[in-house]
């Protein structure tokens, strides 16, 4: 608990400093902590510390925290960042708050047929594969106005914005490039009549470059509970 504590300070302390540097309000910038393979404990405990927001890359281990931790869950955030298949959207469209990884019209007209009515509308983000990486999930970019379009008609759903996941690089000035395109893309959507206002992009190692560039979700996992706590779990998508 305690490491967590000393973590969180220091994550929320870059990203004060990240926001004073970029000349933006703190409060601009949400803290998501992505908690992937980490037990429901380790969420707890990030709760006690002041985290009400909460990101899981796979399914079942987002089902399963979900429900350890369902006397917490109208006061968390679920967000699901990782990849989702066809077969899973009906559980995700039911459980969660938050889908940043839809990446092809099919996957959100799925999860908004899916979507009870009961529920507030299902907030998404387009993953863009924004550095063209074949081994990344995501949109082309000349393929995200087309789809925001079509994702943005959909009942059940509101689009909030774009997600991207950067290849790494070295430096401030080479990470902030790929954040840079992901704000311009945005940028260029609201142009052509969206109403857009999330950019989720940034994680440990390079959300100063993120919120230079207009970040307005980090995900950040490692630096909040360290080193993987286990072997990536098999989830059959």
């Amino acid at each position: 608990m305690t490491i967590v504590i000393d973590n969180l300070s220091t994550v929320l302390n870059r990203i004060s400093d990240a926001c004073a540097q970029a000349g933006r309000p703190v409060d601009s910038v949400t803290l998501l902590a992505v908690s992937k393979t980490f037990p429901a404990g380790a969420v707890r405990d990030a709760f006690d510390a002041g985290c009400r927001q909460f990101g899981e890359n796979y399914v079942q281990e987002a089902l399963d925290k979900i429900a350890d931790l369902a006397d917490l869950r109208a006061q968390i955030t679920w967000h699901l960042i990782g990849p989702l298949q066809s077969n899973k959207t009906r559980p995700v469209a039911e459980a969660v708050d938050w889908v940043h990884s839809v990446d092809r019209l099919k996957i959100a007209q799925r999860l908004s047929e899916q979507r009870p009515a009961h529920l507030p509308p299902l907030q998404v983000c387009l993953q863009v594969n924004i550095s063209g990486e074949a081994s990344k999930s995501g949109l082309a970019p000349a393929e995200v106005p087309a789809v925001a379009r079509a994702v943005a008609a959909l009942p059940r759903l509101r689009l909030r914005g774009l997600m991207a996941i950067p290849e790494p690089a070295a430096d401030l000035a080479a990470q902030r490039v790929p954040h840079r395109a992901l704000r311009q893309l945005l940028d260029a959507l609201n142009a052509q009549g969206l109403a857009l206002d999330t950019l989720s992009m940034g994680m440990s190692a390079d959300l100063e470059a993120a919120v230079a560039e207009g970040a307005t979700i980090v995900r950040v996992g490692s630096a909040i509970f360290g080193g993987r706590a286990s072997p990536v779990p098999v989830d059959v998508r």
